[in-house]
């Protein structure tokens, strides 16, 4: 018996790819790379097809899916995702979607139908394509253009997170995707996880931030994020409220610490620390320490691998500020730095001003 994916007209290629479960999809991708179209990040909706009953915008919203029983607006319920109207006449609704970063390999692809049921997307397939002409990929709107195929024809099914893992990363990088819906429906959010390509500055004594999640930099392990997830120290500005900082539970054991490891976006010679506590005011941490290790064995380091070396000795805090620290070695190359918090609390951002090694 034929398959719906096997009555889509739009063929695209089948790229090897193995299906993530649910339960998986942040331990699979959150380690070692990063949401590369996050709206966080400056990931960007350039055009779609429709979006009737719920904007493509949400795709992007880093934060989970949210439901609200109820709620009716002027197209009918109220849906924190992506929504096209039915009876779509063409082969799929689409959204294109820029990238947070200069440009990026992809790993893996999420899409979360969370709370569509009956009217979620049946299918889904992603395209990409390296361009420094925003009109020009928006023309091409659900034509061929100079697509490739990032993720073949998916099934998809009501209210659940989906991940598929690539094979093999993509050897090309890309700056746009285009998200194609089957023949339309709703999704609530829209994942593309990976690695930034960022453009470094040509001059080796050019000074930048080697974290900086559009600069290739990951979040690699913590001690604990309960309350703010340890990816967002890396991303840019200064945020918007505490919900986009990296904030641990409160700790009642003497001596505790709190830690996060970030590879950098290149091995670097480290001058100076940014440690923002914005919108931390009654929890940032009584103090703060950093760390830088040259890595050169299997896999990352932990907190307890040997080689750290202290590059800012423990040094008090205050609220809602961004305090700048010397490193202590400004000669010498890192490749991973480790936040210690002293015991716990909230920081925003954390920057590693350097140069890169030649």
């Amino acid at each position: 018996m034929a398959s719906f994916v096997d009555s889509i007209e739009y063929k695209l290629e089948n790229i090897p790819a193995t299906a993530v479960a649910s339960d998986e999809i942040d331990k699979t991708f959150r380690s070692s790379s990063i949401d590369l179209i996050s709206g966080t990040l400056g990931g960007k909706i350039l055009a779609f097809s429709d979006q009737w009953f719920a904007e493509a915008a949400n795709l992007l919203t880093p934060t989970a899916p949210i439901r609200q029983p109820g709620k009716m607006v002027f197209t009918g319920a109220w849906y924190d995702g992506w929504e096209t109207r039915r009876h779509n006449q063409d082969p799929f609704d689409w959204v294109i979607v820029r990238l947070g970063v200069a440009s990026g390999t992809v790993e893996g692809v999420e899409v979360d139908t969370a709370f569509f049921s009956g009217n979620h997307a049946p299918a889904i397939s992603v395209e990409g394509c390296f361009s420094d002409n925003d009109e020009e990929v928006v023309s091409w709107k659900d034509g061929r253009g100079k697509w490739e195929t990032v993720l073949g024809i998916q099934e998809c099914g009501p209210s659940q997170r989906f991940g598929w893992k690539l094979a093999e990363p993509t050897k090309k990088q890309y700056t746009h995707v285009r998200l194609n819906m089957y023949p339309d429906g709703g999704i609530a959010r829209f994942r593309l996880f990976g690695h930034a390509v960022p453009v470094f500055p040509e001059d080796k004594e050019a000074i930048f931030d080697l974290a900086a999640a559009q600069n290739g930099g990951v979040a690699i392990s913590c001690s604990d994020q309960h309350f703010g997830t340890k990816d967002n120290l890396l991303l840019p500005g200064r945020g918007k409220d505490m919900g986009d900082g990296w904030e641990t539970a409160r700790s009642r054991s003497p001596g505790h610490v709190d830690w996060t490891i970030i590879k950098l976006g290149a091995p670097g010679y480290i001058q100076d620390f940014v440690v923002d506590t914005a919108h931390f005011r009654g929890n940032f941490p009584q103090k703060v320490a950093i760390q830088g290790i040259e890595w050169k064995g299997e896999g990352e380091p932990d907190d307890k691998s040997s080689g750290w070396v202290e590059l800012v000795a423990p040094s008090k805090t205050g609220p809602d500020q961004e305090h700048k620290f010397a490193s202590s070695a400004k000669e010498a190359p890192f490749t991973h730095i480790k936040l210690i918090m002293i015991p716990d609390g909230g920081v925003k951002r954390i920057r590693a001003f350097g140069k890169r090694v030649a």
